[in-house]
Order: C-alpha cells, then sequence, then structure tokens
C-alpha cells in the first residue's frame, strides 16, 4: 500500500510541474487547470488515507489486507 501512496504522490508532483511548465509555455489554460486539480484531488485522497483521525489510527491502518 506504502508503493501505491508513493507512486500517486510522484505523480501528482508530475502533473504540478507539468501544469506549470505548459503554463510558462503559455499553451492551454484549460489543460493547465485540469493537471492541477487532478494533482489536488490526488494529493487530498492520499491524505485521507493516511492522515490519523481524533482517536489516532489512520484508516489505512484499519484497512484489511487479503491474505496472499
Amino acid at each position: 500500500m506504502d508503493v501505491i501512496f508513493s507512486v500517486v504522490v510522484l505523480a501528482a508532483f508530475a502533473l504540478l510541474g507539468g501544469a506549470w511548465f505548459q503554463w510558462r509555455r503559455e499553451g492551454a489554460v484549460k489543460q493547465v487547470w485540469l493537471m492541477a486539480l487532478l494533482a489536488v484531488i490526488m494529493l487530498a485522497n492520499v491524505a485521507l488515507w493516511t492522515v490519523p483521525d481524533k482517536n489516532g489510527a489512520a484508516p489505512m491502518d484499519r484497512a484489511e489486507v487479503s491474505p496472499e
């Protein structure tokens, strides 16, 4: 599960970098905002899974792991 979160965070930063690069080139503004929005949604999703609640347990810790 940690690998998945790492890949999602790296992809979000890559999207933000791509959006910044596209914005600096004065490209399509709609795609820039969509890339930035997707990155924010991805980071919020990771935060929802990893940030602990008031009891100190994160949803990731309570998720069932299927046996292999």
